[in-house]
């Protein structure tokens, strides 16, 4: 798995030996055992799916991420992303996650891992967790048709939102925003496909890259 997500260009030596560190196979459902550790996504109920352990790779590198930092993660889904973060070992992590179910299984599965660092809630992941904020990465996991401006608020100067953006049902984009001295500066990183989006959040003053 390591091997193939390497040959797709991700170079950072961390993330690559969280990627070889981390159980895959502790994060997928029964029926997919066997198909843990191929680069593809998986389905874990309630319409939602473990990404592909690339695109869990790439997204992570993305954030480039420095010791200290606090992290928001949208969409926690049975918690592998979370847990690569948290096996960084230098990052503080919150993750929200929509469906009650997942949520809860997700938040038992990390404590039973150890990964006792990693803060999980049920909620709507659209609005971010103002709590906790302000935030020097928020990676988003789930495509919703707009930029959250509520993520936007709650990141710190020179921070940066990893997020794919587009309709539900096809192919979206891949943004990085970056919380720059003149406003939010967009690199568009090419065609990604996600689950989508399933906060109840709207806010029409946001802009659709």
């Amino acid at each position: 798995m390591v091997a193939t997500i390497q040959a797709y260009g991700v170079k950072d030596e961390a993330v690559l030996r969280v990627m070889s560190t981390v159980p895959r196979h502790a994060f997928v459902l029964e029926e997919y055992l066997d198909q843990a550790y191929a680069d593809h996504p998986l389905p874990i109920g309630y319409g939602q799916t473990i990404s592909q352990p690339f695109i869990v790779a790439w997204m992570t590198e993305l954030l480039d991420l420095k010791p200290g930092a606090k992290v928001l993660e949208i969409g926690t889904g049975s918690g592998y992303q979370a847990a690569i973060l948290a096996e960084l070992g230098y990052v503080d992590v919150y993750s929200i996650e929509i469906v009650p179910e997942l949520a809860q299984s997700a938040a038992a599965r990390l404590q039973e891992l150890g990964y006792t660092q990693i803060q999980v809630k049920q909620g709507d992941g659209y609005f971010g967790w103002q709590e906790f904020a302000p935030f020097d990465a928020i990676i988003v996991t789930a495509a919703p048709d707009h930029l959250p401006s509520p993520l936007v608020a709650q990141l710190v100067p020179g921070g940066c939102i990893v997020i794919p953006i587009g309709p539900p049902g096809g192919y979206q984009t891949l943004w990085k925003f970056v919380n720059e001295q003149d406003g939010m500066r967009a690199y568009n990183l090419g065609s990604v496909r996600f689950v989508p989006f399933t906060g109840g959040g709207v806010d029409q003053g946001d802009d659709v890259p």
